[in-house]
């Protein structure tokens, strides 16, 4: 399924008109009639049938409104005993909006501009007794990055959301941005958010996501080849599926991939364990760990199926330094042992110990195989850009909101409020797929395509969880189809996210990266 923005829905909106010769107002009564058809579904779903039941639709001046006109007509026409409020003027109505206006005048349904003192106390009347309120003011029609809701739609919401009734929001709750996922100064909390042709964007954000509640894609009639353009796609069961071909019968631990993991130093050993054993469990058949030599007894101890390789800790006629890689010597012992390998991943607790920093640069600047940089091999290049730009191969960075911040010397909340272009930026720029983890983890891939996971929960807030998805995508990069780092970043991620949310059920906030790792095998039964 993909997932559109606000440009790309203008466009669609017009291609349908313009080339397919569908009529705004078929598209408009096509989106009423799914919204009306929905909301009874959730109503009988509570054991609360909407017939002779009161509804407030309140709705702008845009095609959101007269989706919600719509609505309301449906609803009169199911028994229930309507009210429309207009939360801007009349006058400023589209053509077809004020189409469907006449219709629901023609009907006897009650409207009133919200100008009025009369009116603004009908309304909070009408809200007291409402069984329901569908929100049709404003939808994806809100642009703008930041800002205050005009007064009048403002104090509406205020009011919706002080009556505490079910809501349900056409495409996304009023106040919400969609592009984004942030809020004006007001939002709506809707209990149910109806969203149409395609899901947005802020369903999968936060804070957005706490305002959605139930999201509901729903059709409206237009031909799938309109979305051709759309460019960005949320992670399914049936597209990891198509990449993950079945193991051979013949299959051995030489042909499910060698993978050298590059991770740990001294306080930071659990990373480098959570990121060897993901690749393990995962299902690599060889998985080798090189530890900073003070550490590789302890790594033996903490692993079982992971191989470890000591790494000499001198760095030239420099002190000895205990538990972290550094130095000429060590990086010639990587680089000669990388060629043993089919894949290999750096970063995961390394330390930001100057010499380290160094290591990971010239390291990474000679591998010619697939490559994945999480944590502190990302803040290597923090003052070394050039280099990332110049790998011999695209990479895989796994950085969170604050490596990205970091990397792009972006303020995070900028980066929050413009997150699918940024990170579609910066996979050009470094010419490397960006697995980006928030609450919603994106794929970016250099040629634009953008991918997203909708799994994921609060539980997964702990430390390691990032170790472990690291550890998932360069275990199962030699299983994909092709071998590709795309499709190993789309299934590691798939999986982790999955088995993450099978951890949470399990354990709930008391989650730990490791019941993460035991899920993993789980999910892999649910694809094969």
């Amino acid at each position: 399924m993909k997932f559109a923005l606000v440009d790309e829905i203008h466009e669609i909106d017009r291609r349908a008109v313009e080339e397919f010769h569908i009529p705004e107002m078929v598209l408009m009564e096509n989106a009423g009639a799914a919204v009306f058809r929905t909301t009874v579904n959730y109503f009988n779903s509570i054991k609360t049938p909407l017939q002779g039941k009161t509804a407030c639709v309140v709705i702008g001046s845009g095609n959101n409104g007269g989706d919600g006109l719509v609505v309301a007509r449906y609803l009169a026409n199911y028994g229930v005993k309507v009210s429309v409020f207009v939360a801007s003027k009349i006058s400023n109505m589209t053509d077809s909006t004020k189409s469907e206006l006449d219709i629901v005048n023609a009907m006897g349904i009650d409207v009133r501009e919200l100008e009025t003192d009369p009116a603004w106390s009908r309304f909070q009347i009408t809200l007291r007794f409402a069984d329901v309120v569908i929100d049709g003011i404003l939808g994806t029609g809100l642009k703008a990055i930041s800002g205050n809701l005009k007064p009048n739609v403002k104090k509406a919401v205020d009011m919706i959301n002080a009556a505490g009734k079910i809501v349900v929001a056409i495409d996304v709750p009023t106040g919400v941005l969609s592009d984004s996922g942030s809020i004006c100064d007001a939002a709506i909390k809707a209990n149910l958010t109806v969203t149409l042709a395609a899901p947005k964007f802020a369903h999968f954000i936060c804070p957005a996501m706490n305002y959605v509640g139930k999201v509901v894609v729903n059709d409206i009639g237009l031909p799938p080849v309109i979305l051709k353009n759309v460019h960005q796609s949320i992670i399914d069961y049936h597209v990891v599926k198509e990449i993950l071909p079945s193991r051979a019968r013949d299959a051995h631990k030489g042909s499910c991939g060698k993978i050298l993991v590059i991770a740990g130093s001294r306080g930071m050993t659990g990373a480098a364990a959570l990121a060897s054993q993901a690749a393990v469990r995962i299902g690599a058949g060889l998985v080798t760990l090189a530890i900073p030599k003070s550490l590789n007894n302890i790594m033996e101890q903490k692993l079982t199926e992971v191989m470890t390789v000591p790494i000499t800790e001198a760095n030239g006629d420099r002190n000895f330094f205990h538990g972290f890689f550094g130095g000429e010597k060590a990086l010639e012992t990587l680089l000669e042992l990388q060629k043993d390998f089919d894949a290999v991943l750096i970063g995961p607790g390394l330390g930001r110990a100057d010499e380290t920093m160094e290591l990971v640069r010239k390291f990474t600047a000679e591998i010619d195989k697939p490559l994945i940089i999480d944590a502190d091999g990302i803040f290597a290049f923090k003052d070394h850009k050039e280099d990332l730009k110049n790998l011999k191969k695209p990479a895989v960075l796994t950085p969170h909101l604050g490596e990205m911040a970091r990397l792009l010397d972006t303020p995070i909340n900028v980066l929050k409020n413009s997150l699918i272009s940024k990170c579609r930026d910066a996979a050009k720029i470094f010419q490397s797929i960006f697995v980006v983890k928030c609450e919603t983890t994106i794929i970016a891939e250099p040629n634009g395509q953008v991918f997203l996971s909708p799994f994921g929960n609060p539980g997964m807030a702990t430390g390691g969880t990032g170790d472990v998805l690291a550890g998932s995508i360069v275990g199962i990069s030699q299983q994909v189809a092709e071998k590709n780092l795309l499709n190993a970043a789309v299934a590691g991620l798939f999986i982790h996210g999955r088995a993450g949310d099978i951890a949470f059920q399990n354990n709930g906030n008391g989650l730990i990266a490791t019941d993460i790792i035991d899920s993993i095998p789980q999910i892999l039964k649910e694809l094969n």
